[in-house]
């Protein structure tokens, strides 16, 4: 379990395949609290670290993972937003968050405004019902809140404002028109579209 506040990026500088994809990330964490086995999630993804050094941790990533996960997330030098599962007693900072990646969406529009950055994704069907004006929404692993939703013939998008402290420590900061980004909806719409539709049968 997270709450998408992240709290490293980290570097890809390995990228290849033994059974499954293995990647090693570079970053800053303190590794020696860091057990083998432990979850970190990367851009929005929960993964599990399988080897580690001082400053790097390696970890598989399965077929599923890379094809329900932004293209080019996983090639070497691509940096990634981190964070550490959340511990009891941890402040909660953004939102409930599972490491899980719903779908890929894709930046349609970055716009600066004053110091924050005003940035237009446009989202899959299947997602778009569990994106709510005021709502919660994961980006690439980033807590985030919906400020605006727009359905149209052309699909659904939905804009987020990032303020510069979060546009400086993140990737979020490199977003450009054509990105692919990963999409989590919020665990509490996920439930309630569920209980809609046993309701619906019932």
């Amino acid at each position: 379990m997270f709450t998408g506040i992240i709290t490293d990026l980290g570097t890809i500088t390995q990228s290849g395949m033994q059974r499954d994809l293995r990647v090693v990330v570079a970053c800053g964490y303190d590794m020696a609290s860091i057990a083998i086995g432990a979850s970190i999630a990367c851009s929005g993804a929960c993964l599990t670290v399988v080897d580690k050094g001082p400053d790097w941790f390696a970890a598989d990533v399965s077929g599923e993972s890379v094809t329900k996960t932004a293209a080019g997330m996983w090639d070497t030098g691509r940096r990634l937003n981190l964070e550490r599962a959340l511990k009891i007693g941890d402040e909660l900072g953004g939102h409930i968050v599972t490491g899980h990646v719903d779908g890929v969406a894709e930046v349609t529009a970055v716009t600066e405004i004053g110091g924050s950055h005003r940035v237009t994704i446009q989202v899959p069907a299947d997602i778009a019902p569990f994106i709510a004006s005021k709502g919660s929404v994961t980006v690439d692993g980033v807590s985030l809140t919906v400020n605006e939703v727009v359905d149209s013939g052309n699909g659904t998008g939905f804009c987020i404002n990032v303020i510069p402290h979060t546009w400086a420590v993140t990737t979020l900061g490199e977003y450009a028109a054509g990105r692919p980004v990963n999409i989590e909806i919020d665990v509490l719409a996920r439930y309630l579209k569920r209980m809609r539709d046993q309701l619906a049968l019932a």
